[in-house]
């Protein structure tokens, strides 16, 4: 059966290893992030969203390239409602492995196209922002949540007790929309037989 761990370093940063290799996603630069222990990783390869100083974070990562056991799908989004005109653009990656397919959204700041619904229409696991200000915020997250419908949801990008950007809102305004929320440790091991939810992974780095 196939399996991919996920673990949670902190704010959009996540680790994901599959058959011995591993990918950052959006590691954040040194004391960027409030409450966060810094980013000193080792992979095979690292990806970021955009290139903001609390995503962009390359440095932060000892690289061992190697021939990639996966595939990915890139999206071109935006970073904000008005055409990445205020902050930029933003990719969202659908990073597949075997029959498991994981989205991570990044800082993505609009509702998606129909097209890119069509694309991350029921995906394993969905990493989705859910804080506001910088990307969508809770209600908007819960509504791509609605219409992607993935097996697991992962939030992303909000407050809490670990850290996070004051101006961004706390992870609770995303949880209450749901009757039920999982509550894990920091490594979620995805694999088909995993049961739909909505989880909360703690941060490694909080």
């Amino acid at each position: 059966m196939e399996q991919v761990n996920i673990t949670y370093i902190g704010h959009s940063c996540f680790v994901l290893e599959y058959q011995g290799q591993r990918i950052v996603l959006d590691p954040y630069e040194d004391g960027s992030v409030p409450g966060l222990k810094n980013v000193r990783l080792e992979a095979e390869f690292v990806y970021c969203s955009h290139f903001h100083y609390d995503h962009g974070f390359t440095g932060g990562v000892k690289l061992h390239p190697a021939v990639p056991a996966f595939e990915v799908e890139e999206l071109d989004t935006d970073h904000d409602d008005i055409g990445g005109t205020q902050r930029g653009k933003n990719t969202v990656r659908i990073f597949r492995f075997g029959a498991l397919r994981v989205a991570h959204l990044g800082d993505l700041g609009r509702l998606p196209t129909e097209a890119e619904y069509a694309r991350l229409a029921g995906v394993d696991c969905l990493l989705i922002p859910v804080g506001g200000f910088f990307t969508i915020d809770a209600a908007t997250a819960k509504e791509i949540v609605d219409r992607v419908q993935p097996r697991v949801t992962v939030p992303m990008h909000y407050r809490s007790v670990h850290g996070g950007f004051d101006v961004i809102a706390p992870l609770d305004d995303f949880t209450k929309l749901f009757p039920a929320v999982e509550h894990g440790g920091d490594v979620l091991a995805l694999t088909e037989d995993t049961p739909k939810q909505v989880l909360v992974l703690t941060p490694q780095n909080g």
